[in-house]
């Protein structure tokens, strides 16, 4: 079956999008934090208090904040993400937030229906007055594939459908709709996103082609390589261009990383690697320099996870507002559009 297809759009067509103006920018890095603030390990008492802290870093001008989408706790995984709803936990923040990015990082497009999608993400677009930005990918967690039903092995194939069942139901469009995963004839999805879209930026490859990559995201996110010592930014900004080198017409669209952080309250404690890598544990001069090198790798913005630090999350999360935040500053945009839900 052929589909009908909405391509990956370059900066101009994101220029009145508050979410994405705040964090992306030719040339600049902004940060963002990762959640939860701690780690879930059974106790859900790790997560109090966390949407205050939400819109404290809000306030302090942190870019963005980052929810994951793990919709089953996979013991042998060891890492049940975000532990709400991605999509009802950012309407939740929403009223705890004015200005800052809302991101997905990552919401599984192979796994959810792309009509719940659309709706969660129109939804939470409205709510927040245009600041949602969509981190998505194929999904990683081969345990939760089964328990919907799902073929693992297709989950490139039902990607690939699902981005582009969501941006023609997205769209201000009376066109019908024919996809593998659906056809819409009259009906048509309430409410359409503040802007006109939402950003999708691909995680990883999802499975896809560097080509498709380039013609179909709107943005990249992928893992930073090694990031104690320079070494693994020069290996990102080889792929980074070459993601780049395949976007059409060479427009600018946004990379973005992540790194989960142990910030270490002596600032030139040096950048070690822990737990395999998984875990960067420096001060913040050396949390300084990585994002140097990220942004002369062509990265945009930085999404920095603390929920392994053993310092107290307010002092971490105070220490990079100043001492971090003002290197590398979210950007001037476009405010978020008044709502009177």
């Amino acid at each position: 079956m052929k589909l009908n297809t909405i391509k990956g759009a370059s900066a101009d067509a994101f220029a009145l999008h508050p979410g994405y103006r705040r964090m992306f920018a030719h040339g600049q890095l902004t940060l963002g934090i990762f959640l939860p603030l701690r780690f879930y390990d059974g106790d859900m008492g790790v997560l109090n208090g966390q949407a205050q802290l939400v819109s404290e870093i809000d306030h302090l001008g942190f870019a963005a904040v980052w929810v994951r989408d793990v919709p089953l706790y996979d013991p042998a995984f060891g890492d049940a993400g975000q532990v709400f709803d991605p999509f009802t936990y950012l309407a939740y923040l929403t009223a705890h937030t004015r200005t800052i990015a809302l991101a997905t990082g990552s919401a599984i497009f192979a796994l959810r229906h792309p009509i719940d999608l659309a709706k969660a993400a129109a939804t939470v677009d409205c709510l927040s007055g245009g600041r949602l930005v969509m981190g998505i990918a194929s999904g990683d967690r081969p345990v939760e594939f089964p328990a919907y039903g799902l073929a693992h092995e297709e989950r490139g194939e039902r990607f690939v459908q699902s981005v582009h069942y969501v941006r023609q139901l997205l769209a201000d469009s009376s066109m019908p709709i024919t996809t593998p995963l659906g056809r819409l004839d009259r009906a048509r999805l309430l409410p359409k996103p503040v802007t006109g879209r939402i950003p999708l930026l691909v995680t990883g490859s999802s499975r896809q082609s560097i080509q498709w990559l380039g013609e179909q995201a709107d943005g990249w996110i992928t893992y930073p390589d090694t990031t104690h010592n320079v070494l693994g930014p020069r290996r990102l900004a080889e792929k980074i261009r070459g993601w780049r080198a395949a976007i059409p017409g060479g427009g600018f669209r946004p990379h973005v990383t992540n790194e989960w952080i142990d910030l270490d309250e002596n600032p030139d404690f040096p950048r070690t690697p822990l737990q395999g890598g998984y875990v960067l544990r420096t001060g913040r001069n050396g949390l300084i320099e990585l994002l140097h090198e990220w942004r002369e790798a062509g990265v945009n913005h930085a999404a920095l996870g603390i929920q392994m630090a053993q310092r107290p999350v307010q002092e971490v999360i105070q220490e990079l507002a100043e001492e971090v935040l003002p290197l590398f500053p979210s950007l001037a945009g476009p405010e978020a559009h008044a709502q009177n839900w």
